[in-house]
């Protein structure tokens, strides 16, 4: 399965909901909800995000940004 860039997954194994920002070899590249740093997974270690779940990520973001812990 080919994820489109720009879509939203979870990373199985943390949970983590990101962002794919491309494709490199075998790897997806994922960047976390709200920016940071890129990481490679494995295709089959991620699945398509669920608007709930981009919603809880996009509430939490706010929510440290409201308490200062991230720019």
């Amino acid at each position: 399965m080919v994820l489109p860039v720009g879509s939203y997954v979870v990373e199985l194994r943390t949970g983590r909901v990101a962002r794919v920002m491309g494709h490199e070899g075998p790897y997806v590249q994922l960047r976390p909800f709200g920016g940071g740093r890129e990481w490679d997974c494995p295709p089959e270690g991620v699945r398509i995000a669920t608007t709930a779940e981009r919603l809880s990520a996009a509430t939490a973001y706010a929510n440290a940004r409201s308490r200062g812990e991230v720019p």
